[in-house]
């Protein structure tokens, strides 16, 4: 155990977002069509999503989702569910980690960490 440290290797950031999955897939093309899992993301940090959804899917598979970063500023990219536990309200809660991304797309996101940072040390 590591006794209370930070096992993360990048900050955990809020986020409103809503994501709807209608498939999921594997590297060995075994898909899972016509869900309509819809998906609440809680955080999100260079490497992944936090998300909760009252839909039991299968860790290891992978989903195409579009990330949105406040007004006009968005990507697309491929996560894989790495976990997967209940809450004490019986919701299914995640972590997805990006497939890929670009490192012009990790720069979105640690924009979007600057300006949280930002707002939190200068409120309106």
């Amino acid at each position: 155990m590591h006794h209370g440290e930070e096992r993360r290797k990048e900050h955990r950031l809020p986020i409103t977002l809503h994501l709807e999955v209608s498939h999921l897939f594997r590297q060995d093309y075994n898909v899972i069509k016509d869900l309509s899992a819809d998906l609440s993301v809680m955080n999100i940090s260079k490497s992944g999503i936090g998300f909760e959804s009252e839909t039991s899917l299968p860790v290891n598979y992978y989903f195409n989702g579009k990330i949105e970063l406040g007004e006009k500023r968005f990507f697309y990219a491929v996560l894989k569910i790495v976990r997967k536990s209940k809450d004490d309200c019986e919701n299914y809660i995640y972590g997805a980690e990006f497939i890929g991304l670009a490192p012009f797309l990790a720069e979105k996101i640690e924009q979007y960490e600057k300006e949280i940072l930002l707002s939190v040390e200068h409120p309106e």
